[in-house]
């Protein structure tokens, strides 16, 4: 039997955070704790004034930061820091479980020599638009796979996408490789996998263990996240170069426009290209951060609190 906790970063929470929470209650697998890393306590006090809350979660333990301590890196190993369980799952504040049996299908993986990490799969919320649920089943396919470094070659960047909006840790790997990267404005998830299989060990792609989880962006706030994305990539050069990331973003763009058209929604490549083309700008300039005035790199960036 595993013995698991679940560390989850929040702010300004909604109603989804009670919905996941409700949701790991429910789990086939229990979970042992569930630590929330809130950032800003006057937005957690006011959330949970006149509730029932800390009866309700009796599991949940709630640590509180400041904003200008929030980092995606350094956030996520303070939460982990809290844990003594061997095992742990990071999830995002805005995911729910898709059903009861998300956290046993992740744990499974880890009856498996050398797994180190294991991430679900996103499935789209019941708002999602067309081309976001499109995304989700580009992203986050039907059949699972356990990835390795030897799949570099033929998966590129691929091989070590994994996202911390739900994945789980098995904590004696995550020790040895010394945790997340501090003082990252983003892909702290991918930056750890890549780490990960450089060490040989593996990472597994659970189809099983579902979340729910999508956002749709504008086009404008798809190149505020693509220029973090591009900074990030800029930062890490031995994560991030030589792996092809180009042409997989066009290998989507063409399978989304096919996926458009048999939806009979061919007026949607209008948007595509354009919420593409926004990506593709903030990305440039991302990966060019460093020619770049602040004044500009702040106006340009999803996480302004970074750059102070």
């Amino acid at each position: 039997m595993f013995e698991v906790d679940v560390i989850i970063p929040v702010y300004k929470p909604t109603k989804k955070l009670l919905d996941l929470l409700d949701g790991l209650m429910a789990q086939t697998l229990a979970v042992n704790r569930i630590i929330l890393v809130n950032t800003e306590k006057k937005y957690f006090d006011a959330f949970v004034q006149g509730t029932d809350f800390e009866e309700r979660y009796k599991k949940v333990s709630v640590y509180h930061i400041k904003k200008e301590e929030f980092d995606h890196g350094g956030t996520r190993n303070y939460g982990v820091s809290l844990s003594k369980a061997p095992y742990f799952i990071m999830m995002t504040d805005d995911a729910v479980p898709g059903d009861g049996r998300m956290v046993q299908e992740l744990l499974s993986h880890f009856e498996q020599d050398k797994v180190g990490m294991a991430y679900g799969r996103q499935i789209p919320g019941k708002d999602c638009s067309v081309l976001e649920r499109y995304a989700r089943l580009f992203n986050y396919p039907q059949e699972s796979r356990i990835k390795s470094k030897e799949n570099l070659k033929d998966m590129g960047i691929k091989a070590f996408f994994a996202s911390n909006v739900c994945a789980a840790y098995k904590r004696s790997v995550f020790d040895e490789l010394g945790g997340f990267t501090g003082h990252t404005i983003f892909n702290e998830d991918m930056i750890y996998a890549r780490g990960l299989i450089e060490k040989g060990y593996r990472i597994a792609y659970e189809a099983g263990a579902l979340v729910e989880h999508s956002h749709n962006y504008s086009g404008l706030a798809q190149l505020h996240r693509y220029f973090d994305l591009g900074v990030s990539h800029a930062q890490y050069p031995e994560v991030f170069n030589g792996v092809g990331t180009g042409s997989e973003g066009m290998r989507m763009v063409k399978a989304a426009s096919l996926y458009v058209i048999k939806k009979g929604k061919p007026w949607l490549i209008v948007k595509l290209f354009w919420q593409s083309g926004c990506k593709y700008i903030g990305y440039f300039m991302g990966k060019r951060y460093k020619k770049l005035p602040m004044t500009l790199v702040k106006a340009f960036s999803m996480n302004r609190e970074y750059w102070k």
